[in-house]
């Protein structure tokens, strides 16, 4: 009776070590959430990392304005996806200095050449303006604000660079486009195309944040194609733009 008795006692220990085995090698398979180390430092997220069991490693490092440098602004996996410890979360910190790209050469070259070259070279186009000259259409200049540009200078990713356009003589026309319903970007491409000058840029009560302004439509411009089909080559044009989708409702 006494060796029964001894071998159920070893047999429920023996029970009970393998249920907890078990639960302590169940625990070590299962996910957490990741934390999110949007906006933290270096550090910070280093420590959030280490309270959560996880490792960091630095893979990009990108310059946003919107953002302070040296935070963390992008995290793979991304905030509340499940991992298990000890997993590597891929940051991306934001740069203290701006990427620096190579100026193309702008000059002596149409406007049209000279747009697709900024956009292919991560800048943005600001400016456009024209002055007399024979040869028609040809980037004269390119400025940023009143300094001369360099072909090959190095500047910051994102810089708006002003052109100098070549108009010839003679009171040369073009036709005046109907900018209704394009953003503003649109507009300003198509009176570019058209070789006309964005004039001023009114947003109406409904534009209200930055994202308003970049969705906002045309729903007006002066001069109008009602009041002519042509108009004077680098002719400005101004727009008012808006939100609000029962402004087109009542120019139809």
């Amino acid at each position: 009776m006494y060796h029964l008795l001894l071998a159920a006692l070893i047999f429920i220990i023996l029970l009970i070590l393998a249920m907890q085995g078990l639960k302590i090698y169940t625990r070590h398979g299962q996910s957490n959430p990741v934390p999110d180390f949007y906006g933290l430092t270096l550090p910070e997220a280093a420590s959030t990392a280490k309270q959560h069991g996880l490792r960091i490693i630095i893979t990009d490092s990108i310059f946003l304005d919107e953002a302070p440098p040296g935070v963390i602004v992008d995290q793979i996996p991304k905030a509340g996806h499940g991992v298990k410890q000890n997993r590597t979360i891929s940051l991306t910190l934001n740069s203290t200095q701006p990427e620096m790209v190579t100026l193309p050469q702008l000059t002596d070259i149409s406007l049209r050449q000279a747009l697709v070259l900024i956009e292919n070279s991560n800048l943005n186009t600001g400016d456009i303006s024209y002055q007399p000259s024979e040869y028609n259409n040809l980037v004269l200049d390119a400025k940023l604000g009143p300094v001369k540009l360099i072909p090959g200078e190095k500047v910051p990713k994102g810089t708006k660079i002003d052109l100098i356009v070549g108009r010839e003589h003679g009171g040369r026309l073009t036709t005046l486009p109907d900018l209704t319903g394009l953003t503003v970007e649109e507009a300003k491409t198509t009176l570019t195309n058209s070789m006309l000058i964005s004039g001023v840029v009114i947003f109406d009560e409904s534009v209200i944040t930055s994202q308003d302004s970049v969705e906002a439509r045309v729903f007006l411009q002066s001069p109008g194609t009602g009041d002519a089909s042509t108009i004077p080559l680098g002719a400005s044009v101004d727009i008012w733009a808006t939100t609000d989708q029962s402004k087109f409702q009542d120019n139809q």
